[in-house]
Order: C-alpha cells, then structure tokens, then sequence
C-alpha cells in the first residue's frame, strides 16, 4: 500500500476514533491479544487479518479452516481447526459472528479502518494470505481429489472455495520468492487439480459445466486469468506449454489476460514468436473482441500495435471490437480502434444498428461525439427503421438529441416501421425538456400520426405526461392564432 494511502486512511480515522475515543481502546486491545499465551495470540491476529483483508466475507468454517493451515507443511490436519467460540474469545470481542449470513465480521467500520492505517500489525499479509492458500491447495489432502468431485466429497473442504477464487488476487500483489515457489508447485499439473473447475466455475454460465472440462485448462492458463506476470513468465520457459492452446471454451492464455484486463501479461505473451493474437475461441470471440468489451484501453491499444490483429472481426453475435465499444462507452478503445484505420464505423451489425446508433442507444455522450466526428450517416436506420435521433428521444437523453440536432442530414420526422417520430417516442415516455427541444425545431409536426393514429399528444394523454401534454397544447394554441393584418383590431 502506498505511503499516501496510509497517510489518507490514518487522518480519516483519527478524525473519527478521537470523536468516539476508540484509537486508545484499539491500541489496548490489540496490545492483550498479542499479550495472550499459547497459541491464542497466533489465532486472534490471524482472525483478524483474514477477516480485515479478504477479498469478500468470510463464512464461519472458512476462516476457522485457514487458520489450521500450518505454513511450511505438506498435509493439512483437521485436528488444527479451532471452534468459532475459541476465535471470538481470542480477539477479546472485535470479531463477531453474522449468525443469518453465517459469516465473520469486524464489530466496527473503524477498526477496518485502524488495521489498514497500521501496515506494521500484519507485515506482508498479502504474501501471508497467498502462502496460507497456496498451502492449502497444495496439500496432499486436495492433491488427491478428483479434479471433478462431487458435492458430497466438497462438504469437507468449506476452503476451497476460497482459495481457488483468490489465491492469485494476493499473490499477484506480492509476489515473494516463497508464494512464486508454491504457485509453480500448483501450476505445473493444475489441469489435474480440483481448485481448476472451482475457479472456472465462477467464470462460466451453469449450463456450459461438463465432466473433464478442467483437464484443458492449464497452469498457463491460470496464470494469464489472475495476471500474474513472474508466473506466466516461468511457465513459458518450461518445455510442453502451448501458448496457443485453447482450453474448454477455446480461450488461449492471451485470450484470458485480455478478457480480465492484465496488460502486463499480454505484453509478455505477445513477445513470443509463436503466438497467435487473433485466435478466435468457439464462440467466435478474439483477445481483442475480449478487450474491447470489457473496456480495457491499455490491452486493446497494446494488440492493435500487431499487423496480425483484425479490427473488424466479428465476433460471435456478429459484433465487432467498435461496436462492442461502442455500446460499452468506452471512449478511449473507440478512439483507438478508429485511429488504427481499416475500421468502418457505418458498417451496421446483422440487427442493422450501427455503432452511432449504439452509442446513442445506451446513453454515450462521449462516444456519438467522437463518431459524429467521423465520416458518418448519423441518421442511419436499424432494421427496425430507429435511427440515433429516435432512439436518444425514446430514452431521453437530451444532450445526445441536442448532438444529432446540429446535423443538417438528421431528418428530424423520420418514422420507424411503426410510424413513430423523434417527437411521439419523447412524448410517450415523458421526456418532456427534449419534447420543448423538437417543438422548437422547424421541420417538426407535433400533430404527425404513426400508423396506428396516434398523435404525440394522444401518447403522452395516454400515459399521464402531464407536464407533456400541457407543452403541446400550448404549442398547438400558439400555431393556431392567426395573426393581426394592418389596422385590424380583431381576432
């Protein structure tokens, strides 16, 4: 952690523990736990550094497990598991037990914030944390499971779970010579270990789990997915490692650091000769479909660099990386894919939707200025016949509709296939600052029927926009006052 953080945190917590007067109380506290004989000081400490630092709650027999992990030994001994009473006792009453959500809790906000102020109380527990899971992991007792075990047998192993999931969120953010040992340990047959089909679990839609699933899914593989670089670095150096190969779902290594975001690990895989960047998994996606959907800048920007990448590939829904883009909001990757060149941003998907239109529909400001800046038809239709216009008026997002009202080529009464304006979809939805933003255009005919005859007023009448339907009356009392000639004083 960063000196300034620390220095933020330790502020923010004097300001609130000197108004509750609870700094001198943590102080004492934590000074009788380390005080405690036996074995109890251990236990209420670590209690306190896994339930301060996990990566999410803590349920009850979790914990309980990864404080009987003996760091430095072969096996894991049930024996060590200590009773939820025997934790609660040695944290002398800063730990409590969540009974409805079955987890661990500290008793206050503030003494999270205590314990994070003070580095010095736990030391490395990062690298504590990784080592206590990568122990457990490779014991001899999870060793010999199947790597497809049933629920039955996983009753026994509530830690699992866990570190599965995170062992790598701690290693990767301190990596010591001790963790890099007992990660490669894991790594070099995770296709055979039972952690592999935990974490793909967490990753996958439960109708994709079948039966050996995990067997493809590599030490490298894992490597890429948490991102950590010395990892992926060690095991490409080793001999009978495919940087190539797919796993169950065709995902290379490549294509599971850019799809979680890890420049760094994309950049050593990409400096191998052999690699591939543009292979697609079976779903059709590429690293860089991956990259830009999940609105990694830096990934997309670091595989555009390559003569190999294609940036109009489709994907499996027939999308491309702009449009993925696009209907993400991410600026930057937009900006990027644009920049690169080859890239058509009027090429509309198979719904018809270009990536304006896209951008317009979800609401990105940012993104329908930079394509506006392009060469664009920004009144393009979808199959549908919604255009940019329509659709930002439907949703009611006012700056974009201001945006494409500056372009002369917008036809601002163009229907969709139901006949419906700009002005009837604001109108029936309520949006009534973009309603007085149309009326106010010329061009536009507030009493103009879609094909069903329904008139904007009728829609807004219909759903009770009453602040909508006094606008358009007043509009259509206005249109209808004739004008005074010269020296006539009648109406």
């Amino acid at each position: 952690m960063q000196e300034s953080t620390i220095h933020r945190r330790r502020e923010r917590l004097n300001k609130i523990t000197d108004g509750l007067g609870l700094g001198d109380a943590y102080d004492a506290t934590i000074e009788r736990i380390r005080a405690q004989d036996g074995d109890k000081s251990r236990l209420g400490m670590g209690a306190l550094l896994w339930v301060c630092h996990a990566e999410r709650p803590l349920e009850v027999d979790e914990l309980c497990y990864a404080l009987a992990v003996e760091l430095g030994s072969t096996d894991f001994n049930p024996q060590n598991v200590p009773s939820v009473l025997t934790l609660v006792s040695c944290c002398q009453g800063l730990i409590a037990v969540d009974k409805e959500a079955s987890t661990v809790r500290l008793i206050h906000f503030t003494l999270k914030e205590y314990l994070c102020s003070r580095p010095d109380i736990f030391g490395r527990h990062r690298s504590i944390m990784a080592e206590i899971c990568l122990t457990y992991l490779n014991s001899e007792k999870l060793k010999a499971l199947s790597p497809d075990p049933s629920p039955l047998i996983l009753l026994g192993t509530p830690f699992l779970r866990y570190c599965s999931l995170y062992w790598g969120v701690h290693a990767k953010r301190d990596f010591s010579d001790h963790v890099r040992s007992l990660a490669l340990e894991l790594l070099q047959d995770y296709d055979s270990h039972v952690s592999a089909i935990s974490l793909l679990a967490s990753v996958m839609w439960v109708g994709d789990w079948r039966p050996g699933m995990s067997s493809q899914f590599s030490g490298l593989h894992c490597a890429s997915f948490f991102g950590i670089a010395e990892g992926v670095i060690a095991l490409i150096g080793m001999e009978g490692y495919d940087i190539n190969k797919g796993d169950f779902f065709g995902h290379t290594p490549l294509a599971w650091a850019a799809q979680r975001g890890h420049e760094g690990v994309v950049k050593i895989l990409l400096r191998r000769a052999e690699i591939n960047p543009d292979k697609a998994d079976k779903y059709g996606n590429t690293p860089l479909t991956q990259a830009a959907r999940g609105g990694y800048e830096g990934v997309v920007k670091v595989l555009l660099e390559r003569s190999d990448v294609n940036p109009e590939k489709l994907d499996g829904d027939c999308l491309r990386p702009l449009e993925r883009a696009a209907q993400g909001g991410h600026e930057g990757i937009v900006k990027a894919l644009l920049e690169r060149g080859g890239v058509d941003p009027n090429e509309p998907d198979s719904f018809g939707r270009t990536a304006l239109l896209k951008a317009a529909l979800n609401g990105h400001e940012k993104v329908v200025k930079i394509l506006l800046a392009q060469v664009v038809d920004p009144d393009k239709p979808d199959r549908h016949g919604s255009t940019p216009l329509l659709v930002a008026a439907q949703y009611g997002y006012e700056s974009i509709v201001k945006m494409l009202l500056g372009r002369e080529e917008v036809d601002r009464e163009k229907r969709d296939n139901d006949g419906d304006t700009p002005l009837s979809c604001a109108a029936r939805y309520g949006h009534e600052r973009i309603v007085k933003i149309l009326l106010e255009k010329e061009r536009v005919n507030p009493d103009n029927t879609d094909y069903y005859g329904r008139t904007p007023l009728r829609c807004a009448v219909r759903n009770g926009h009453k602040g909508v339907v006094e606008l358009l009356k007043l509009h259509q009392a206005a249109a209808h006052v004739t004008p005074l000639g010269p020296g006539d004083t009648t109406r």
